[in-house]
């Protein structure tokens, strides 16, 4: 622990320590005056060192040695500075943050320590932070931003994700807390292909993809009727990343029966969306040869025009 040493060259003499801001009195000799953290030694002949245990960051200061040599009075100053690694404060920083899309939001980090903390914004995925300037709808890719509150403008659900704050200021360890944004918004759902041709006794994939958060109930009806379930006839089955959902609906043995509209359906709580697709059956023509010497020919079907039913 770092001790304020004086040398003052002389046998004989009372030796005082005192806080010099407000002239409190710590030692007097060699007896301890305000509590137990502070002690007084002397290596003969004449260094006088006054000890500090343990060392807190309210003792960052000045101190003043004062030795009475009667009939006169020396005194001499020394300071010392306190490093405190940074700490984040919970009350003054984000918790995680729900906002509509397209509103503004702004993220807030605070820390105590000395020197003062820089306070840096990484998203927790190691994506680039998204950041758009007011009035424009462009965004600018940065891989972090540095200070103590991180405006959103119009926030995008692209935006969404877990952020961390990092507080540092060169005295170990570093601290980081983590705050997540969500966007909210009501569905959308893509359909990649909305008119499907297939021959009858194959299996059928239909597949859709939504966006939407907070997160949906996805579902499928065909020819606006109930819900289709999995089952023998059906395979449902959907993959979640973030605010994405794809879906998939395989129909097994294709007949004449399953042909039709189907309706990818999502919901949440802002909202509803659905995609339409139509399956139609495509029936497949004489197979053209294509034969080699010594080989056997190799097949290939042609189907016919689509013909919507």
């Amino acid at each position: 622990m770092p001790n304020v040493l004086f040398d003052i060259g002389y046998h004989t003499i009372w030796v005082g320590w005192l806080r010099a801001e407000d002239q409190t009195v710590l030692t007097m000799h060699e007896r301890a005056v305000l509590g137990s953290r502070y002690a007084v030694t002397l290596d003969p002949p004449r260094t006088w060192q006054l000890r500090i245990r343990p060392l807190r960051a309210e003792d960052r200061g000045c101190y003043m040695c004062q030795i009475n040599t009667q009939p006169t009075m020396t005194w001499q100053i020394g300071c010392i500075d306190v490093f405190v690694p940074p700490d984040i404060m919970s009350d003054d920083t984000s918790g995680d943050v729900s906002v509509q899309e397209l509103e503004n939001a702004t993220l807030t980090c605070k820390a105590t320590g000395h020197p003062a903390p820089k306070i840096t914004w990484r998203r927790e995925d190691h994506e680039p932070i998204l950041l758009k300037k007011p009035n424009s709808r462009e965004f600018e890719k940065v891989e972090s931003y540095v200070g103590s509150s991180m405006p959103l403008w119009r926030v995008d659900r692209r935006q969404m994700g877990a952020f961390l704050c990092i507080a540092s200021n060169d005295v170990p360890p570093a601290v980081s807390k983590r705050i997540t944004l969500n966007v909210n918004f009501a569905p959308t759902v893509k359909v990649p292909n909305q008119l499907l041709g297939a021959p009858l006794g194959t299996d059928v994939k239909l597949k859709c993809y939504v966006e939407a958060y907070p997160n949906t109930i996805n579902y499928w009806i065909k020819n606006r009727g109930e819900m289709l379930l999995d089952g023998p006839k059906y395979t449902i089955r959907e993959e979640k990343s973030s605010y994405k959902v794809s879906m998939w609906l395989t129909i097994r043995q294709f007949a004449k029966s399953d042909i039709g509209t189907y309706n990818c359906v999502s919901t949440n709580s802002l909202g509803k969306s659905e995609g339409t697709l139509r399956l139609y059956a495509a029936s497949p023509v004489q197979p053209r040869y294509s034969a080699t010497p010594n080989s056997y020919p190799d097949v290939d079907f042609l189907l016919r025009d689509p013909k919507v039913i």
